[in-house]
């Protein structure tokens, strides 16, 4: 899928998951609601670091692009080393080592290590990193017609004011894990998520998507898991466009509503 979708998909799981939450009995905060989306909807784009035409490469000017060309010929290195005899060859690392459960696992158990170690610092960075992205997602259109600056001062700003919302008493830097040092440990669950619900995502377009590796199938280790052929798409096609974008919006609007306990 493209980013647009990607981040859309993000931020209506993390709304269903405020649903799900709150029908458990574990009620998020509002700022936690708004800001595990946002982060969501930005984490949604991670998976893409292994790609150079990605929306994330453009996300950062020179760094991200030159962190995509070494994700990249990372994650080639891995799958060449890693490869079962079914598995084809390849000339990059697009869809393979990011778009796994375990980078999912990895990338938001170090974010939530580097919440509770690193103290408030840590945390705007992780906001800070999210939120841009969240635009360049979301936000697509403004984005690409705006200067990189305006949206990293946006991403910044932003940051910094919902991080001091979090920060406030009953606002929810302890929401699920209340233990004392356990503050903004719940930051890397929407990292997970996001990585997650992207990879779903591509597994619906035509390639498929390797989600389990390291578990083997059959003669692969990198299966791409789709569902029938004769169900997908190809990214940027109207059912991505016409359908899905809104079934995202409408699920994420309910899910948002039952979240708060307003439906």
């Amino acid at each position: 899928m493209m980013g647009p979708a990607h981040s859309l998909s993000g931020a209506a799981a993390w709304l269903g998951v405020g649903a799900a939450a709150a029908a458990a009995g574990h009620t998020m905060p509002w700022p936690v609601l708004v800001v595990g989306a946002l982060i969501t909807a930005g984490a949604a784009l991670a998976p893409d670091l292994d790609h150079k035409s990605a929306t994330i490469s453009r996300a950062f000017g020179p760094v991200s692009k030159a962190v995509c060309e070494i994700v990249d010929k990372l994650s080639y290195a891995v799958y060449k080393a890693t490869k079962g005899p079914g598995d084809p060859r390849r000339t990059g690392g697009h869809r393979t080592l990011t778009h796994t459960w375990l980078w999912a696992v990895l990338t938001g158990g170090a974010a939530s290590v580097a919440a509770v170690t690193g103290g408030r610092w840590a945390v705007l960075a992780i906001l800070f990193v999210h939120l841009v992205l969240a635009v360049e997602g979301l936000l697509w259109r403004a984005a690409r017609v705006s200067s990189d600056v305006l949206v990293w001062l946006l991403g910044a700003t932003s940051a910094w004011i919902l991080a001091g919302v979090l920060a406030q008493p009953g606002n929810g830097s302890d929401w699920l894990f209340d233990a004392p040092g356990q503050e903004y440990l719940w930051l890397g669950l929407p990292i997970v998520l996001g990585a997650l619900v992207h990879d779903i995502g591509d597994a619906l377009t035509v390639s498929g998507c390797p989600i389990l590796w390291p578990i083997p199938l059959g003669r692969k280790r990198w299966y791409p898991i789709g569902p029938p052929k004769a169900m997908r798409f190809r990214a940027g096609s109207w059912v991505e466009l016409k359908v899905l974008m809104p079934a995202f919006m409408i699920l994420g609007g309910v899910g948002g509503a039952a979240a708060l306990n307003v439906i």
